[in-house]
């Protein structure tokens, strides 16, 4: 199944091109503050009614710019009470409109990483136990390695992670984007992760760049696919998966050239 987030382009529009969206929760404009509006909610979700559209959700997550809601911060490795809150009502929108998967994203670390680490696990196992209660599943996503207190940038961390958890209701966002800079453009490491993820993998996030940690957004630029440098036959590896493949791309354009790009390789 192929999907798109929803900035992207308006629900309508997507209907028209793919099967899925990805409701991003930091940019809908649902939030108040750190309290949700519900009335504009229920806007989005009527519109949503009117698509024949398959849903997955984009939780809050850690974002240090300017672009990113500071009231919708949420550091999974440092959780407070309002950060669980946050979590939990995605996890909720995910059960009422049963979503394939949200996406969560990993903490950061400071002078101790295996502490840090540690506590992300905790908070991990909590909104996992969770979303084993509402019949949801979280898909825990690889970070790009292009800042130095980024948790889950490389393949065996994030398998560590989901395996510390132990949890059905956990499993692994492969973003091969991300993946990709991680592994500096190299075609090799890159199928390297989609292996050790193939059968952990609940959702997929697909978007193209050059493999360089540099330039606007640190290389993480999310073009459409082949536009940058990855080959999208990687994907080939997770034989298996039978999810969303989303398209975390910002025009329809790019949406239309995603579309192409993965009929191509799953004719």
């Amino acid at each position: 199944m192929i999907g798109a987030s929803s900035f992207a382009a308006p629900l309508p529009k997507l209907d028209e091109y793919v099967d899925s969206v990805e409701l991003y929760i930091p940019k809908l404009d649902v939030y108040n503050g750190k309290t949700l509006d519900r009335e504009r909610l229920s806007s989005i979700l009527d519109e949503l009614s009117t698509c024949d559209l398959e849903t997955s959700i984009h939780a809050p997550y850690f974002a240090d710019v300017p672009t990113y809601p500071s009231d919708l911060v949420v550091d999974t490795a440092a959780m407070d009470k309002h950060d669980f809150r946050l979590m939990e009502e995605s996890i909720d929108l995910a059960a009422e409109i049963g979503s394939h998967a949200v996406v969560i994203h990993p903490g950061t670390y400071g002078a101790d990483y295996e502490k840090s680490f540690n506590k992300m696990i905790a908070n991990l196992k909590e909104l996992a136990a969770f979303a084993s209660d509402r019949g949801v599943v979280l898909g825990l996503e690889n970070k790009e390695n292009t800042a130095p207190d980024n948790l889950c940038c490389g393949a065996e961390e994030v398998v560590r992670a989901v395996l510390e958890v132990d949890s059905p209701s956990l499993g692994i966002t492969f973003d091969v984007g991300h993946a990709n800079l991680t592994c500096r453009g190299d075609c090799g490491l890159l199928r390297h992760f989609a292996r050790l993820f193939a059968e952990h993998v609940v959702h997929v996030h697909v978007h193209d760049n050059y493999g360089k940690c540099k330039g606007d957004y640190f290389g993480d630029a999310h073009l459409g696919p082949g536009s940058g440098c990855i080959d999208y036959t990687v994907l080939e590896e997770l034989s298996g998966f039978g999810g969303i493949f989303n398209l975390e791309v910002f025009s329809l354009d790019d949406v239309i050239a995603g579309r192409n790009k993965l009929d191509e390789i799953f004719p």
